[in-house]
């Protein structure tokens, strides 16, 4: 067997399957599954500030209404004492799973005020997490919002967390920034020990009934990965960080196309939640087996082996491969040319 050993942001993992963020990582029975399948860490469910914030506007109302009119009795609410709020509930879940599991565990955040990420982030770190995912779900919609003044949202708020954390923090990003490779760069020397693409934006659809914009979620599928199999390999060598590929990673020919470009790791989310934990020991099995047929020892000697500094024809990552695709298009027999 080879050796499919990995890190990830200073982690050693066993292999490089990481399932990401989802249902399957919330509760300590599923983790278990995963692990037993073979993931080599998880990244918990995310905790989103604006959960927290409701929920404690919440409790501010029902305390309010229970006002009794009378000055003496004002200090008296009858509150249950389990009661616990979501970052509690968080919180104990993290130290369940670490208690539980012998993978690593990944706190995943999502939060809106820099005292939020500063003050969550310090308490996931003392919750046992093994490192920090940091989700910045942040859309610019104002004309006057400038592309750098959003680059440094997330360079700012990465810069205040880390001098309250020491555990390692990635980076969770999309895809749409003008100039990412220089944006991942300028991460690297705020203190990001990693990044991972690419955040799906799950695009609201409307409904043509009500008229009203509506959430809608569609799993992830193969074609995906490519756009972040082709970033992941333009990075790699330009910096020097741990890189994850995330989103539209189904099958092991995906998961060594990511490798192959200079992925550390890959995330599964979608695939797992369609077809069970049991995918994990599966895409292990197959990538083995190829790394045997093409006498690979190690995911170590694959990893980044075909990215832009190690391709055979470096230009097929960027505006060759254009012009190739355009070429190569012919038309379906029988359809007007």
């Amino acid at each position: 067997m080879t050796d499919l050993t990995t890190e990830y942001l200073g982690l050693k993992l066993t292999n490089p399957l990481v399932p990401s963020s989802s249902p399957l990582t919330r509760n300590i029975d599923s983790a278990r599954q995963l692990e037993d399948a073979g993931a080599a860490a998880i990244v918990m469910h995310s905790l989103f500030e604006e959960e927290i914030h409701h929920e404690q506007e919440h409790l501010q109302r029902f305390m309010h209404h229970q006002s009794i009119g009378h000055a003496e009795a004002e200090d008296f609410h009858p509150v249950p004492e389990d009661m616990n709020c979501c970052l509690d509930n968080y919180l104990d879940q993290l130290t369940k799973l670490k208690t539980g599991l012998d993978i690593p565990v990944i706190a995943s955040l999502n939060g809106i005020s820099q005292d939020g990420w500063i003050r969550h982030g310090q308490e996931l770190q003392q919750a046992g997490a093994d490192a920090l995912e940091l989700n910045v779900y942040y859309i610019p919609t104002r004309v006057d919002e400038q592309g750098q003044q959003v680059e440094q949202r997330y360079i700012g708020l990465l810069k205040d967390l880390k001098q309250h954390v020491s555990i390692p923090v990635t980076m969770k990003l999309s895809s749409q920034f003008s100039a990412l490779a220089h944006f991942v760069n300028e991460l690297q020397q705020a203190g990001a020990s990693g990044i991972s693409l690419f955040n799906r934006f799950y695009q609201p659809d409307i409904d043509l009934e009500t008229l009203q914009v509506k959430p809608q979620l569609h799993m992830s599928n193969s074609i995906e990965s490519l756009l972040r199999i082709r970033w992941i390999a333009i990075l790699r060598g330009q910096v020097n960080l741990s890189i994850a590929a995330t989103g539209g990673i189904h099958t092991s020919e995906d998961v060594l196309k990511a490798l192959l470009a200079g992925a550390d790791i890959t995330h599964l989310c979608s695939e797992l939640l369609q077809h069970g934990t049991i995918r994990i020991t599966e895409i292990l099995a197959q990538l083995d087996e190829w790394l045997q047929e093409h006498e690979y020892e190690s995911v170590q000697q694959l990893k980044g082996s075909i990215s832009l500094q190690h391709a055979i024809d470096p230009a097929a990552y960027v505006r060759a491969n254009y012009l190739d695709v355009i070429d190569s298009y012919s038309p379906s027999s029988g359809v007007l040319r």
